[in-house]
């Protein structure tokens, strides 16, 4: 029998506090001090911000990972209070599921060619205003992949829970926090890893901000990776390597590994999982006493905000049993839509033809064309051979728990980084560029599949793996019949952020430079990277919109059908 604590005692601190209070106040003085440099004025920027000593790396590493960590904290409430919406209401859906897909087509280039100039505005002489613009940059390279995670599970919640849910007379605000997020978290803590690892892959273009005549340089890593590339400093580029490995490492260990952990409690099965995964860190708060107790009526606070009874009860249970919808106010409804994209597909119009012709678009296309092969390709690719492999890391919690930071640090990887490689073997050999600079494209984005992957087999329910079992379910059967319905929506959820992914990333890819060797290829990246040098706004605006037609026709032509198909045949429950 477990012995009761008098109460004096219960508030004396015992070593686990001391360590923890250690671990606390450490990184809330790295916090203060990183959010001390966005206070000093933009004039600081003008003499060189960053030098390739590699003793200024810790300090350029902890206001990139500041950058970062604000960037996921804005993606997060994002991504509840979008996919909420966008789960539980068709008509909202109508407008932002393919709004969704044009932001994540949308290259960061092109959001910091328009927003740089507002944010320094917004804070005019003041550091403030470039740190948000490049926050601003590093959340676009997060949010979607995040809210389309959430969607997808709000959509796939099994039936028998919605049930429970109507018994149980839960408001829509109570179903939101006791059934749609507990069941998105697996899926969506996976995503939210590769979010991070994202932000890494555009951090270049982050904090290294050229538009036109307008040059920022943030200090950080990914200015520093900027520089180094620039005055061709290999030992700068291995320095810069070894400062993520070891970020990600830290941010592994002190943030994402106690939350997988906490969040196995989530995985919707009926009898428990064989391993569960651990964390030293949630094990040393849990061991604590002092803090345990003071975080008692947080919790409590948190609980109570959670249960607040708003909405009926039953409201947006399912949109299956809805009242059937107006066809007047759907008509309507898809009136104001209409209408809306008509005008701002006059006013893109009307902006472009002031300055180019037809021409231009035919060339705008066609290279489109040349990016669109190449993200089919790389994508059937990536899925081929990710597939298998997240399903086999999956299904083995103590594997994905040793095998999570290495991917996160593979994902993270830059595309700026294999520059060197990439350009010397080219230029040496003499190969077809625009062959041999196509898998950079996917050197980041492939990754959003493979964590798409592990998250849907690691939530995959343990009793329908024990009656596949004792069926002696085997083979390509087992495959075909068991796993591959089981993660279907989490590989469509990852292959739509990849291929949107796959187009961001075509801007970094699709021009390579090692000091003042710069290899660019033909395609729709490459022309949108040259125009927003130049500074030429009307290629920009063109560039980013057949982009964005584009990959919106591919979602609407393949994923969407493939999203429906999984929510109509392969639900579990």
């Amino acid at each position: 029998m477990q012995q009761t604590l008098p109460i004096g005692r219960r508030f004396l601190p015992n070593i686990w506090d001391c360590a923890a209070l250690l671990l606390i106040v450490g990184v809330m003085v790295l916090i203060v001090h990183g959010g001390e440099q966005i206070s000093v004025p933009l004039s600081a920027l003008n003499s060189p911000p960053v030098s390739l000593d590699p003793g200024n790396l810790p300090e350029y590493a902890l206001r990139t990972t500041l950058r970062m960590l604000t960037a996921m904290a804005c993606s997060l409430v994002f991504t509840f209070v979008y996919a909420a919406v966008a789960a539980k209401s068709r008509r909202a859906e109508m407008v932002l599921i393919p709004l969704l897909d044009i932001l994540q087509s949308v290259p960061i280039l092109g959001f910091l060619t328009f927003t740089v100039v507002f944010f320094l505005n917004l804070f005019p002489g003041r550091v403030l205003g470039a740190e948000l613009a490049c926050v601003f940059a590093i959340f676009t390279s997060q949010a979607w992949n995040m809210t389309f995670s959430m969607y997808q599970s709000m959509r796939n919640v099994p039936k028998d829970l919605n049930e429970a849910s109507q018994s149980f007379h839960l408001g829509g605000w109570q179903r939101f926090w006791r059934l749609d997020v507990p069941f998105a978290m697996p899926g969506l803590i996976w995503n939210a890893m590769m979010s991070m690892s994202g932000g890494w892959f555009f951090v270049v273009a982050s904090e290294a901000i050229t538009v036109g005549n307008t040059t920022i340089t943030l200090p950080g890593i990914g200015s520093y990776v900027a520089l180094g590339i620039q005055q061709r400093n290999l030992a700068a580029i291995g320095y810069a390597i070894l400062a993520m490995l070891l970020v990600i490492i830290a941010y592994d260990q002190l943030l994402f590994r106690p939350i997988v952990a906490w969040a196995d409690k989530f995985r919707f099965e009926q009898t428990a999982s064989g391993t569960e995964p651990t964390s030293w860190v949630l094990d040393l708060f849990r061991r604590t006493r002092v803090l345990r107790n003071l975080s008692g009526p947080f919790g409590s606070l948190l609980r109570s905000i959670s249960n607040l009874r708003l909405g009926r009860p039953g409201v947006a249970i399912s949109r299956s049993t809805a009242r059937e919808p107006s066809r007047l106010a759907d008509a309507a409804w898809l009136a104001v839509v209409v209408a809306g994209c008509c005008y701002a597909g006059f006013i893109a119009l009307r902006y472009l033809s002031a300055t180019l012709g037809i021409s231009d678009l035919f060339s705008a296309v066609g290279q489109g064309l040349i990016t669109l092969t190449r993200v089919v390709v790389l994508i059937a690719l990536a899925s081929l051979i990710w597939v298998p492999v997240g399903v086999w890391i999956g299904l083995r919690p103590k594997l994905a728990e040793r095998v999570q930071p290495i991917v996160q640090f593979l994902a993270a990887f830059p595309a700026n980084l294999a520059f060197p490689v990439f350009v010397v073997v080219i230029v040496r050999y003499g190969l077809n560029v625009d062959v041999f600079l196509s898998p950079l494209m996917i050197l980041g984005t492939q990754w959003y599949i493979l964590f798409n992957v592990i998250a849907g087999a690691s939530a995959f329910p343990s009793d329908l793996r024990e009656v596949a079992s004792s069926f002696h379910v085997g083979g390509w059967r087992w495959w075909i019949k068991v796993v591959l319905p089981g993660i279907f929506p989490y590989y469509i959820t990852g292959a739509v952020t990849a291929s949107g992914g796959s187009w961001n990333a075509s801007i970094v890819a699709e021009v390579a430079s090692w000091g003042d060797t710069q290899l660019r290829a033909n395609g729709l990246g490459a022309y949108i990277a040259n125009a927003t040098s130049d500074g030429d706004f009307p290629r920009v605006v063109l560039g980013i919109a057949v982009m964005c037609i584009l990959v919106t026709l591919f979602n609407r032509l393949l994923w969407r059908p493939l999203y429906a198909f999984g929510e109509r045949r392969l639900r579990l429950g």
